[in-house]
C-alpha cells in the first residue's frame, strides 16, 4: 500500500513539473505553451477540420496571429500623427469650396473686380530667375489669399513675401481695405490706448502723492506719434500666418518708437506673435510689433518699379512746387515699358515707390517742440520756462528717386542686376537683387513688375554685430563741506570748543548790562 502511494506521489509531483513547465512564459511573446495548445485544441474541437495531423502547423500559426491582431480598443494609446498628416489635414480645407460657396455667390458680380493677386503668375515669373517658393507652397499660398480676400473687405491685396522664423515662418500678405471699412478697428485700437495711458497717468499720480519727496526735475522727452493709417509708414495694413491654411492674424500699426529701437537690435524671428522681445535697448513691443516694424524698413528699402510707370498727380505736382513732400501717385497710363537690356544696365530706369523712413521713425517729419509749447501753455505762467531750441526738420529722398542714387555699403554697390537668361536673351527678365536687404528682389519685363521678399528680416551689415554699449553711469553729487563726511572730533577739541562757546556768552551778557545801564542813565537826565 505503501508503495502504491508513493507511485501515486511521484507521478502526481511529476505531472505538476511538467505543467509548470508547460506554463513557463517565453520572453519575446509573453506567451506560454500550455495556453497555446488549449487555444489550438479548442479551436480544432470547435471547426473539426478534417485531416488535423496534417494541418495542425497551420492552425498553430493562425491561432498566434489572431492573438497579436490590431483591437481598436479605447484602452489603446492612439499612435502618432506624423508632420506631413497634420500638414494636410491642414491644408485640406483650402481645396474645399463649401466655406466660400454662400461667399461666391454673394459676390457673383464683383468676381471681376476681385482684390485677389495672380500669385502663379507671379511664380512663373520669379521661377525664370531662380527665386522664390515651389509651385505647390505657391498654390497654397494663393488659395490661402483667397480665404483672405474673401473674408476681408479689401481694395488691394499682394502677396508681399515669406519671413523665416526658428520655430515657423511669416507668410505676409499686403492689403488696402475699402474706404470705411476698417475705422471701427482703429478707433477701437485709440479707446484702448487712450484707457491705458488714462491708467497709467492714475498710477504715476497715485505714486508721487505717496512719495512726493523729492520731485525730480527730469522730463522725458516729448513721444512722437505715430502716422495715421493710410499715410507714411501705416499705409497699409499687413496680414500673417504661420501656414497656408491657418488663420491670417492682422499685425498692428507701427510706431516711431519701434522703428527706431528696431534699427538698433538685431533677432531672429520665433513663430509666434505673443513672444517677448528681450532686448537693450529694450524693444516697446512683442515680436508682432517687431515684425510689423521690420517689414515698414524692408518696404521702404526695397520697393522698387521701373522708371515712369508711375507719376505724380496734378495735385501732387503743385505741392512738389510749394515745397511740402510728395506723398502719392498713380500709374501713368502711357507707360509702354523700358527695355530688358536697359533695366540690367542702369540702375537709374529703377525707382523707389515707397516713402524713405527719416531717423524720427516718420516718413512725415513731426516737430516735437510743438508739444513741448502746448504743454507749457496747459500747465500755465507761473514760473518762466526756457523756450526749447528749434530742432532741424529731418529731410528724406522723396519718392520715386532712382536707385543710381542710393548710397554704397562698405564699396559695395546696394543693388545688383542680371538676365534671368544669358543664353536666351530676347525672352530673358530683368532681375533685381538688394544687397542692402538680402532676400529682396524685383523682376520686370515690359508693363509688369514685382517685388518680393523671401529671407530673415535682417539688415546687411559689413561688420559682426555688437550690441550697442550701455549708457553713461549717472553723474554723483559735486564734492563740497556739505556732503563730505568729516572726522569726529576728539574731547579736548570737544572741551575747548564749549569753553570757547562760554566765553562767548559772557562777552554778550556784559554787553547787554552795559547797554542796559547806558540807557537807563539817559532817562534820568
Amino acid at each position: 500500500m505503501e508503495e502504491l502511494e508513493m507511485q501515486k506521489a511521484l507521478k502526481n509531483l511529476t505531472t505538476q513539473n511538467a505543467k509548470a513547465y508547460l506554463m513557463k512564459t517565453s520572453m519575446k511573446s509573453n506567451l506560454s505553451l500550455y495556453d497555446h495548445l488549449a487555444r489550438v485544441l479548442i479551436k480544432v474541437l470547435d471547426e473539426r477540420p478534417m485531416d488535423v495531423v496534417d494541418i495542425f502547423e497551420d492552425i498553430s500559426r493562425d491561432v498566434k496571429r489572431l492573438r497579436f491582431c490590431k483591437k481598436l480598443d479605447t484602452l489603446r494609446d492612439e499612435p502618432e500623427l506624423s508632420f506631413t498628416y497634420d500638414m494636410a489635414e491642414i491644408h485640406k480645407g483650402l481645396f474645399t469650396k463649401e466655406a466660400a460657396e454662400g461667399v461666391e455667390q454673394e459676390h457673383d458680380d464683383e468676381a471681376l473686380d476681385s482684390a485677389l493677386p495672380n500669385v502663379m503668375e507671379l511664380a512663373f515669373f520669379f521661377e525664370q530667375a531662380g527665386i522664390g517658393l515651389s509651385r505647390e507652397e505657391m498654390f497654397r499660398i494663393f488659395l490661402s489669399l483667397k480665404q483672405l480676400v474673401d473674408t476681408q473687405p479689401l481694395q488691394k491685396c499682394r502677396f508681399w513675401g515669406k519671413l523665416l522664423g526658428i520655430q515657423s515662418n511669416y507668410i505676409v500678405a499686403e492689403v488696402e481695405f475699402r474706404e470705411g471699412e476698417d475705422e471701427s478697428e482703429a478707433e477701437e485700437e485709440g479707446e484702448e490706448g487712450e484707457k491705458e495711458g488714462d491708467e497709467a497717468k492714475d498710477e504715476e499720480e497715485k505714486e508721487e502723492a505717496e512719495d512726493e519727496p523729492p520731485k525730480s526735475t527730469y522730463k522725458p522727452p516729448p513721444v512722437i506719434p505715430k502716422e495715421e493709417k493710410r499715410s507714411g509708414t501705416n499705409k497699409y495694413t499687413y496680414f500673417v500666418c504661420n501656414e497656408p491654411g491657418k488663420p491670417w492674424v492682422k499685425l498692428p500699426h507701427v510706431t516711431p518708437g519701434q522703428i527706431v529701437a528696431a534699427r538698433k537690435i538685431k533677432k531672429f524671428f520665433t513663430g509666434n506673435l505673443d513672444t517677448p522681445i528681450v532686448s537693450y535697448p529694450p524693444f516697446p513691443g512683442n515680436e508682432a510689433n517687431y515684425l510689423r516694424a521690420q517689414i515698414a524698413r524692408i518696404s521702404a528699402g526695397t520697393q522698387v518699379s521701373p522708371l515712369g510707370f508711375y507719376q505724380f498727380g496734378e495735385e501732387e505736382e503743385e505741392e512738389g512746387e510749394e515745397g511740402a513732400a510728395r506723398e502719392t501717385y498713380e500709374e501713368n497710363p502711357e507707360f509702354e515699358g523700358i527695355p530688358v537690356l536697359d533695366l540690367v544696365e542702369s540702375l537709374s530706369n529703377w525707382v523707389h515707390h515707397v516713402q524713405h523712413i527719416l531717423p524720427q521713425g516718420r516718413c512725415v517729419w513731426f516737430n516735437p517742440t510743438q508739444k513741448a509749447e502746448d504743454e507749457f501753455e496747459e500747465e500755465g505762467e507761473e514760473e518762466e520756462k526756457e523756450e526749447p531750441d528749434e530742432p532741424e526738420p529731418e529731410v528724406g529722398p522723396p519718392l520715386l528717386t532712382p536707385l543710381s542714387e542710393d548710397t554704397e555699403i562698405s564699396q559695395i554697390s546696394p543693388w545688383s542686376t542680371k538676365l534671368s537668361s544669358n543664353l536666351i536673351p530676347q525672352y530673358a527678365i530683368a532681375v533685381l537683387r538688394s544687397n542692402l536687404w538680402p532676400g529682396a528682389h524685383a523682376f520686370a519685363t515690359g508693363k509688369k513688375f514685382e517685388n518680393i521678399y523671401i529671407g530673415w528680416g535682417h539688415k546687411y551689415s559689413p561688420d559682426n554685430y555688437s550690441p550697442p554699449p550701455s549708457g553713461v553711469v549717472q553723474p554723483e553729487y559735486t564734492s563740497g563741506p556739505e556732503i563730505m563726511e568729516m572726522d569726529d572730533p576728539t574731547v579736548e577739541e570737544e572741551l575747548a570748543l564749549k569753553a570757547a562757546q562760554e566765553e562767548q556768552r559772557a562777552a554778550a551778557e556784559e554787553m547787554e548790562e552795559l547797554g542796559e545801564e547806558e540807557e537807563e542813565e539817559e532817562d534820568d537826565e
